[in-house]
């Protein structure tokens, strides 16, 4: 990951949106909302506890559930993640911790080579990869199978989506073919557990 003198603003300012967007749900009475959503860059998911990586500095999503945890007492965190890319960072943050959660949907195998269903850290990492080539079907059934119900048992406080659009079927660089009711399809299934 190259850095420039520049970097540091935007990636404190995107760890900051994270952190905003935590105030505001934690803190509905004060906020008037109940759901909150943060456009970054740079993003986050790579970044892992003792390094950056894959254009991420910081880990923002992982930050935001423990400062829930920190600041608001919430107990148990979830993050889940679809992006064409595993969120290695994320898993890395979580991995020892039974009450982080972190959920994934990625195309594999690709960049960072990680994300298998073998991954399972202390019982606590749901990954659900997919192959070059699938689609909205493949997609909504590796929720529907692995995250959904992982995520309803894991019963959690706070729920952050790490979203990323690059599975998106016109990104160049990857070979998953969501849409955009594929990503809104998905967003309202985790909102419902949320809610």
């Amino acid at each position: 990951t190259v850095l420039s003198p520049k970097s540091w603003e935007p990636a404190l300012r995107a760890v900051g949106a994270g952190l905003a967007a935590v105030d505001a749900v934690m803190d509905p009475e004060k906020s008037g909302v109940k759901n909150a959503f943060a456009q970054v860059r740079p993003c986050g998911h790579h970044a892992e506890t003792q390094r950056a990586m894959g254009f991420c500095i910081f880990s923002n999503a992982a930050i935001a559930g423990l400062y829930a945890r920190k600041k608001y007492g919430a107990e148990r965190i979830a993050v889940v993640d679809f992006d064409v890319h595993h969120g290695n960072g994320t898993q890395d943050v979580f991995w020892s911790d039974k009450d982080l959660y972190f959920g994934s949907t990625h195309q594999m195998p690709l960049y960072p080579g990680t994300g298998a269903l073998n991954e399972t850290g202390v019982g606590n990492i749901w990954n659900a990869p997919l192959r070059p080539g699938d689609g909205g079907d493949p997609f909504k059934e590796a929720f529907e199978s692995r995250i959904l119900p992982s995520l309803r048992s894991f019963g959690p406080d706070l729920v952050l989506i790490s979203a990323g659009f690059d599975a998106h079927q016109d990104d160049p660089l990857a070979n998953l073919r969501l849409l955009e009711p594929d990503f809104a399809w998905a967003t309202a299934k985790i909102a419902d557990i949320a809610d």
